[in-house]
């Protein structure tokens, strides 16, 4: 959001319901043989239609490539992309979506949806599916309908432990396994949904991966695609040790990239000890390790430290994996079925880098790994030997002109993402924040903005805004309409309040929110942050400035405690990260 509609007063009443599929094929559109006879999911990224299979009389479900941010179809039905600019992003995400339609027709296993038919058409592409019913796990779990007891979970893990194995034995990762990708049809079999690669491609090419991330679920290396922070069968180990996480708790783990400096996490051997065996918890507890090369690097040998009941083909491997214990089971896995590995460390800063440009934190520190091995022994000194005079040698050439060093290139820019990353990275683990965002997906001009946050200190609450051009940084709260921005510990503030009103107005595309709690109300004037009018922006351009000439202990962004005189005014401070995405 660049712009933004923020006004004072109520509410206002809902008008008239909107079509909520608009944009959509017709009912009743035929698609060669195919037609559309009803609905099942529509999102940012595509439409998923019921439609009915004339030529071998069935239903099946039909996927269509439908990116709404950038594009739209017209009234003859064709998909065409809304601007010129955005039309390399679209194709990339095409030419992905016909990949992964390729990809997912040569697995057939239970667990994995099969594809039966793909093609280009109409200016997007299309897929056809079996029509799976059933809830997903996500509401089986939060409506009750199954206790998630140990051997229930094993059951399911066996399961998608074996397709993931499948896929990832021909180099293909999920990236988005969560409890609402996980449908569970007749006798609790769990099938995978959304392998998500044009959305990944999306996100990527639009420097804006966290539309695509399920905070909570995704590893932090899903944040930034870097060389030290490859991805890899560890990435959905981590997601589905979150599912797990899930299950037994009732909440997602708390998002990666707020685990990188100190870990706030509270293992579930902590958690759950007494309800499930020592060993299980311990297993999830690894798979969820924030450092890729501390996870297990194989989905086999992730299922042999769960001690799985085998499922399939790939029991014999589970089976020699349990033989064995510690790091000599996972390299056998790795050697048997090769995947990339995670580079290791090269010294004690190299691996974490900053990950500012996808909100992450910046990492400092890593283990130094060392190979294996006994030291070499030290050699006697070599007998002294006398050695002839050594003739005189002419005079050395004239040393060769060396050419004048190139200047070192000027630092890069500082954006509002690289400002906040810093503010994140120097937050205080024990002032945990929280947000959860109700509708994280809005339509531009229809929906209005709405997040809740908890915080477990009592303090005053900072709302930043990064808008959707990547450029506009404004501090939303507290603002000149609603300008209490005190929160009690362990309540939940509902934001914005009916004194402000914040909706959608586009354009498409992914704002990113930071809410801060201090324990001292804080001062920004140092950022040259503006008035109020009804909220204050800080300066658009490189921010490096600002950060140079600020003398605080703490990042300047974040701001200098401003107490009354002589009160005590401690300077620490809990925040959070969090997206919520603009679509026509």
């Amino acid at each position: 959001m660049t712009g933004m509609s923020l006004a004072g007063g109520a509410a206002h009443a809902a008008g008239p319901a909107d079509d909520q599929h608009a944009g959509s094929l017709p009912i009743g559109a035929r698609l060669g043989e195919f037609e559309v006879i009803g609905y099942i999911a529509e999102g940012g990224f595509g439409i998923v239609y019921r439609a009915m299979d004339h030529s071998l009389g069935r239903e099946v479900a039909l996927k269509e490539y439908m990116p709404s941010a950038l594009a739209a179809r017209t009234t003859r039905g064709l998909v065409t992309v809304k601007s010129d600019r955005h039309a390399e992003t679209f194709q990339a995400g095409l030419r992905s979506f016909v990949n992964e339609a390729r990809l997912l027709a040569k697995f057939d296993h239970p667990s994995l949806v099969k594809v039966f038919r793909f093609w280009e058409s109409n200016g997007t592409a299309y897929m056809v599916m079996p029509l799976i019913e059933g809830p997903t796990l996500k509401q089986v779990l939060q409506e009750g309908r199954r206790q998630p007891t140990e051997d229930w979970l094993k059951v399911l893990l066996a399961r998608l432990a074996e397709a993931l194995s499948v896929i990832h034995a021909d180099q293909c990762y999920h990236r988005d396994i969560a409890p609402d990708n996980i449908i569970l049809v007749k006798d609790d079999r769990p099938v995978l949904l959304d392998f998500g690669a044009a959305r990944r491609v999306i996100g990527d090419m639009t420097q804006a991966p966290t539309v695509i991330l399920k905070p909570g679920y995704a590893p932090y290396e899903q944040y930034a695609e870097m060389p030290d922070l490859r991805q890899g069968a560890w990435t959905d180990i981590y997601a589905l040790a979150a599912v797990v996480y899930f299950a037994v708790t009732g909440r997602p783990p708390i998002p990666s990239v707020s685990r990188v400096m100190t870990d706030p996490l509270e293992p579930l051997a902590k958690v759950a000890a007494g309800r499930y065996s020592p060993h299980f918890l311990q297993a999830v507890d690894r798979g969820l390790a924030v450092k890729p090369q501390d996870r297990p690097q194989s989905i086999d040998a992730f299922a042999a430290l769960l001690d799985l009941p085998a499922a399939g083909s790939a029991s014999n491997a589970r089976t020699e994996a349990r033989t064995r214990t510690g790091p000599s089971a996972d390299a056998t896995i790795i050697e048997r079925v090769p995947l990339p590995r995670p580079p290791e460390s090269k010294s004690r800063v190299g691996l974490y880098a900053t990950l500012a440009a996808a909100l992450a934190a910046v990492v400092i520190g890593a283990i130094l790994f060392m190979p294996s091995g006994d030291a070499p022994k030290p050699t006697a000194p070599s007998p002294a030997v006398a050695t002839p005079p050594v003739a005189p040698q002419a005079a050395a050439p004239a040393p060769v002109e060396s050419k004048p060093v190139a200047p070192p290139p000027p630092p890069p820019p500082v954006t509002p993402e690289r400002a906040m990353a810093e503010v994140m990275a120097r937050a205080d683990a024990g002032l945990v924040v929280n947000v959860s965002v109700p509708r994280p997906e809005l339509r531009i001009g229809k929906d209005p903005f709405a997040f809740n946050v908890v915080s477990r200190r009592s303090g005053h609450l900072y709302i930043f805004m990064i808008g959707t051009n990547d450029r506009d940084f404004v501090l939303l709260f507290p603002n000149e309409l609603d300008r209490d921005n005190r929160i009690e510990a362990g309540r939940t503030l509902a934001l914005p309040r009916s004194s402000w009103l914040l909706t959608a107005d586009g354009p498409a595309g992914v704002n990113h929110f930071y809410a801060l709690v201090s324990e001292s109300p804080r001062d920004f004037g140092a950022t040259g942050l503006g008035p109020m009018s009804p909220i204050a922006r800080f300066p658009t351009g490189d921010l490096r400035p600002y950060a140079e000439r600020h003398d605080g202990p703490q990042p300047a962004f974040a701001g200098k405690p401003a107490c009354p005189s002589g009160a005590a005014c401690p300077d620490r401070y809990g925040i959070a990260a969090f997206t919520i995405a603009e679509v026509q």
